[in-house]
């Protein structure tokens, strides 16, 4: 059964739902964009870890704490050997793990674009300052950046958050697309709720010409493969802010739908 909603679906705004539906539109927009790169292009999928506990991101899974001190024991075996001293590490526990999309080129393995999709830990507290640091740094290069911001709560974080945006007025999610050659002019995609998601151009490396992103084709398969008119009681309220008008509209089209009793 296809999403009630011409676009995003707001019920998987929802903390509990995002990191199911954030990893699966990773996996999905590189299965969209690849066949598009290849054979100049590859899309890849990679990780940061956000630690908890000392407040920074950084790509290795192990967090260095201290060497041994102390000479280490001697290994009963037939020619007594030196133990060589170890590290000791701990493991990033309570880390969290953020996936994003680069486009590199083949030939050289430059990073040429890069693709993210916000969550809540990019658009509150630490996490946003984080981010925004990490967003300032990649603007003094040349890699083309991509934001994709599915969500209608937190901060605004994406780089057309210092935008005026006028039209549509009732918009609720936000793409941006800042080239390297060109951080002057951001290119953005505005969507309200009762909207499809745009099919969004992602740059290459000039002369190449852009490729395209079918973002409404891209969480269909999301939410086919996850199987989440299963899981979502469209009877009950999201769990996600939403404007009054926004709520009028939410419950007409699930009336419409038949997923929600009429209302008298």
């Amino acid at each position: 059964m296809p999403s009630p909603f011409p676009g995003m679906d707001p019920y998987l705004e929802a903390r509990t739902a995002w990191p199911d539906v954030h990893a699966s539109l990773i996996t999905y927009i590189r299965e969209a964009l690849q066949p598009q790169l290849r054979p100049k292009y590859i899309a890849r999928i990679g990780e940061r870890v956000q630690l908890a506990q000392i407040g920074r991101s950084y790509v290795p899974d192990v967090l260095l704490v201290q060497r041994l001190r102390e000479p280490a024991p001697m290994l009963a075996t037939a020619a007594p050997l030196a133990v060589d001293e170890p590290t000791l590490v701990a493991t990033l526990d309570e880390a969290v793990r953020e996936p994003f999309i680069e486009i590199v080129a083949r030939a050289t393995g430059d990073v040429v674009t890069l693709i993210e999709v916000l969550s809540p830990a990019n658009k509150e507290g630490d996490g946003r300052e984080q981010y925004l640091l990490k967003q300032n740094d990649l603007l003094a290069t040349d890699v083309n950046l991509v934001e994709i911001d599915l969500l209608g709560y937190g901060k605004r974080t994406a780089l057309a958050r210092n935008a005026l945006i006028e039209e549509p007025a009732d918009w609720r999610y936000l793409i941006n697309i800042s080239r390297g050659g060109r951080r002057s002019r951001l290119e953005l995609y505005a969507v309200p709720l009762r909207e499809r998601l745009p099919n969004c151009r992602i740059p290459l490396r000039p002369p190449d010409e852009d490729v395209v992103l079918g973002l409404t084709a891209v969480f269909n398969r999301v939410y086919d493969v996850g199987g989440y008119d299963l899981l979502i009681d469209y009877t009950q309220p999201p769990d996600t802010i939403l404007t009054e008008a926004e709520a009028a509209w939410l419950d007409d089209r699930l009336q419409e739908k038949g997923l929600r009793p009429k209302t008298e």
